[in-house]
């Protein structure tokens, strides 16, 4: 059976089988970062030879995104005539499609309830999150890193906006790449987003290829502590029950960390040239308590 043919009984009871609650206590707020072991950072270091970085962060703009309209509220100010020198006020709204950042795991909500069963009205407050906010995630995110690149595994330049992402694109991609996605380990998805809106121009948010919530249960059981890709979860998601595998199971049930919106493109590039699709994964977010997610510029070493 296909993800479209699903029921909405079916997506409730993958939500229970992906279920994290309790899995390291009732108290946890890192979700599936606990995947990450100190063996698992030691042997990410070791898959550094090169030393080459590349970045995977998306340029931030003051000018507003064509489709979205999201956009940074920069302000340079110029101090003077005194000790001249000037100061910069930066204003940023991390969530949305153009952004690259990290979610806090307490971010995105189903049927009232949170991440470890947290309810809403419990952690949601006027000044933040009580639980799960992105300040959980202060000491960093330091694991090996793999990308499946789905188009290139496909034979295709990129996926349509109506194309939705299987268990078995994700098993193509690690076949032809010669990897396979381990516990501990931050999976980056491409299906060619970049490569489509540069022939039809930009993508509208509303209708997107992306996963469908059987990649979730093969995410639960490969335990990748982090996503992040050109793609998200299929939109719109066919279902009145759940709209949005990723955020709405992934978040609140299994404790996913999603980095939504990283630039895989010129990761891809990277990969193919070096032929290899494994690499040293870090990020960290800005230490803001009770924030719901922050702006990010995550880095790849070969």
């Amino acid at each position: 059976m296909r993800d479209r043919e699903m029921t909405d009984e079916e997506l409730l009871a993958l939500n229970e089988r992906v279920s994290n609650r309790g899995r390291w206590g009732d108290d946890d707020e890192l979700g599936t970062l606990n995947y990450i072991t100190p063996e698992k950072r030691c042997a990410a270091a070791a898959l550094v030879r090169s030393g080459e970085t590349v970045s995977i962060g998306r340029d931030l703009t003051a000018t507003p995104d064509p489709i979205t309209s999201e956009a940074v509220d920069h302000r340079v100010l110029f101090v003077g005539p005194g000790p001249n020198y000037a100061t910069d006020y930066v204003g940023i709204e991390p969530h949305g499609f153009t952004m690259t950042h990290l979610d806090a795991v307490c971010h995105s909500t189903w049927n009232g309830h949170l991440y470890n069963g947290r309810r809403v009205e419990d952690i949601q407050r006027y000044d933040g999150l009580a639980f799960g906010s992105i300040y959980a995630m202060r000491d960093g995110i330091f694991t090996r890193g793999v990308l499946l690149d789905l188009a290139r595994a496909r034979g295709v330049e990129y996926f349509e906006p109506d194309r939705l992402i299987e268990v078995e694109d994700l098993e193509a991609a690690e076949e032809q790449c010669g990897v396979r996605v381990q516990s501990g380990d931050a999976l980056f998805v491409r299906m060619g987003l970049r490569r489509w809106e540069a022939v039809h121009g930009p993508q509208s948010p509303d209708e997107r290829a992306g996963l469908g919530a059987r990649c979730l249960e093969w995410i639960h059981e490969r335990e990748v502590a982090v996503y992040g890709g050109d793609c998200v979860e299929f939109i719109p998601y066919p279902s009145d029950v759940i709209r949005m595998p990723l955020h709405h199971i992934g978040m609140p049930s299994m404790g996913l960390v999603l980095l939504d919106w990283p630039e895989v493109e010129r990761l891809a590039a990277t990969c193919e040239r070096r032929t290899r699709w494994e690499f040293l994964f870090t990020v960290a977010p800005i230490r803001l308590p009770r924030a719901t997610g922050a702006a990010v510029n995550p880095i790849c070493v070969f």
